[in-house]
């Protein structure tokens, strides 16, 4: 009996532990565990009050009135806020890794590098990449709800499955679906 306690505990341990890396999605367009994950995406990235310039100055200030707490951002002109959106379907992305999804087309973008706890701008420049963004489902939408950097300017397989093919699939469920079943072959064998 102690044998199966330990069985047991065993099992319940590594569903508990399962649970918390389970917090992000293995597909894209996955119901998402944070609710106000877009609305914290579109503050970040596709903010309106963004320079339309590369003066350091400029981006120091705005930087300051909105926050430092990130080395390096990213940023995309509000105008495309529609296309940003289309990543996360299958017409606008490709499924790449994980949750995250690459656009079908390149995007234009400012990055920002600045020095820690200091706000000061260490370099401020356009870049033209495909964007790699995660996707999850929010009220029933896939959208964007984080910004990966594309630092080795990949680009879109086209054999891919578009960003909202992965709907299909129940990966995210699986990982913890072979502890449910060492849970429940423990209480058979210890009810025998």
């Amino acid at each position: 009996m102690a044998g199966c306690q330990g069985l047991i505990s065993l099992a319940l341990l590594c569903l508990w532990l399962c649970h918390g890396s389970l917090a992000k999605n293995d597909l894209p367009c996955k119901p998402s565990k944070w609710n106000n994950a877009y609305s914290t995406f579109i503050k970040r990235h596709v903010h309106s009050q963004t320079p339309k310039s590369l003066d350091q100055n400029q981006w120091e200030k705005y930087i300051r009135q909105f926050g430092c707490d990130r080395p390096t951002q990213s940023f995309l002109d509000s105008s495309d806020l529609e296309r940003v959106k289309a990543v996360c379907s299958d017409q606008g992305g490709r499924q790449y890794k994980e949750n995250l999804c690459i656009s079908s087309r390149p995007f234009s973008f400012v990055t920002v590098r600045s020095q820690s706890g200091t706000c000061g701008i260490r370099s401020v420049h356009r870049e033209t990449k495909h964007l790699i963004l995660a996707c999850e489902l929010l009220e029933n939408q896939c959208l964007p709800v984080h910004f990966e950097g594309n630092r080795d300017s990949s680009k879109p397989d086209n054999n891919a499955r578009g960003c909202q093919g992965g709907k299909k699939g129940a990966a995210a469920g699986l990982k913890a679906s072979g502890l449910w079943l060492l849970l429940a072959s423990a209480l058979l064998m210890c009810n025998q």
